[in-house]
């Protein structure tokens, strides 16, 4: 169990959250890239352009059928067919196309009678045919640095041959203070939220004491879930601040005000809520980006969906605040179901969230939201 801090934990004033992610963008720097196998790499982000060599490097048939120079099927048709000077080559899918031939004709388009052949339709150019490059071109890059490899991108690297590549993978340290269900429950929720985007997580066993971790290397960024309140046993944040710099304790958003955010040396600390609703929240908000900042992650193609929905009914908000608020689907709108404090049912029961931004009282019935999902 933390000790009894001597001193309450205070907040001086909420900072916030557009200053919280300028700190974030100014403070937190790119891991270090490391080459991993292909197997590994799904979820993590490019840290060089993926180059393939040019594949085909011979144009090859695409189908099964003949080979033949489209030009000598021109005004072929059923009743039309177009004598062919000598029978085409059979072909298979994936073999070189024969000299002097641009396209595979389908097996019935061409009719083989007493050794002589006849074109039944006219072949376009190129069809049937992958080109030479096709597949590959090695002055384009199949994906950029950057970039968040998804499975796909994962399974065409290995078809054009590439069996390692090289990433950037955070490591990120999760510690619940306390080994409450709750703290307990959040971490773990958070732990595979990393390891989805692309971080290589560890969970540290509750009771660990912070302050060694606080100065310990094997990390690229700290995630601490309790003790950032003002309760009795509520000292995480005054470690944080005697042992590394703080940098921000309150951040104006809700649920989650209770956050704080330093760094350990260069590595970025996240003080997260003991609640589930605001851990969530706040990791939603500066965690992922933290994340993402590590990564150096400008884009992803599994990046969240984003679903408009009208609202069925108004939301108010505090100006100053941002706001997440849980969502379900009626009806084709998207129905809010809590503000400030949201309940373990409201989170299972939503469909995703919202973000009311702080510029903003709130949101009328009938304004179109875009719908996140949770993790």
């Amino acid at each position: 169990m933390a000790a009894v801090s001597e001193t309450i934990q205070t907040i001086a004033r909420l900072t916030p959250l557009s200053d919280v992610l300028a700190m974030v963008d100014l403070e937190v720097k790119p891991v270090t890239p490391r080459t991993v196998d292909l197997s590994a790499a799904q979820g993590r982000t490019l840290a060089a352009d993926a180059m393939s060599r040019a594949r085909p490097n011979v144009s090859i048939a695409m189908l099964d059928g003949w080979a033949i120079a489209a030009d000598l099927t021109l005004g072929a048709g059923g009743y039309t067919p177009a004598l062919l000077m000598q029978t085409p080559t059979r072909i298979e899918v994936g073999q070189p196309m024969p000299p002097d031939t641009d396209s595979v004709a389908p097996f019935d388009a061409i009719k083989v009678m007493n050794g002589r052949a006849h074109a039944l339709m006219t072949i376009n150019p190129g069809d049937g045919v992958l080109a030479a490059g096709g597949d590959c071109d090695p002055a384009i890059p199949l994906r950029r640095a950057g970039d968040r490899l998804s499975l796909t991108d994962v399974a065409a690297f290995a078809s054009a041959g590439i069996a390692r590549i090289t990433v950037r993978e955070p490591r990120i340290r999760v510690l619940p203070l306390r080994g409450s269900a709750i703290t307990n429950a959040a971490a773990r929720l958070i732990l595979g939220d990393i390891e989805r985007r692309g971080g290589a997580g560890r969970l540290d066993d509750p009771g660990r004491d912070l302050g060694a971790i606080l100065g310990a290397e094997s990390a690229d960024a700290i995630v601490v879930i309790g003790g950032t309140g003002n309760g009795r046993n509520d000292n995480s944040v005054q470690t944080l601040g005697r042992e590394a710099w703080l940098a921000v304790h309150g951040i104006a958003m809700t649920p989650g005000e209770t956050a704080a955010l330093g760094f350990a040396t260069q590595r970025p600390v996240l003080m997260l809520p003991g609640r589930l609703d605001a851990a969530l929240a706040v990791w939603l908000l500066v965690g992922r980006r933290i994340l993402e900042r590590l990564a150096a992650t400008t884009h992803h193609k599994d990046a969240d969906p984003l679903e408009t929905l009208p609202l069925a009914r108004k939301v108010t908000s505090t100006v100053g605040l941002n706001e997440v608020v849980p969502v379900r689907r009626v009806g084709g709108k998207a129905e809010p179901l809590a503000v400030r404090y949201l309940p373990l049912s409201a989170l299972t029961r939503s469909d995703g969230w919202i973000l009311v931004p702080a510029d903003s009282e709130g949101y009328s019935e009938g304004t179109d939201v875009a719908v996140r999902p949770w993790p």
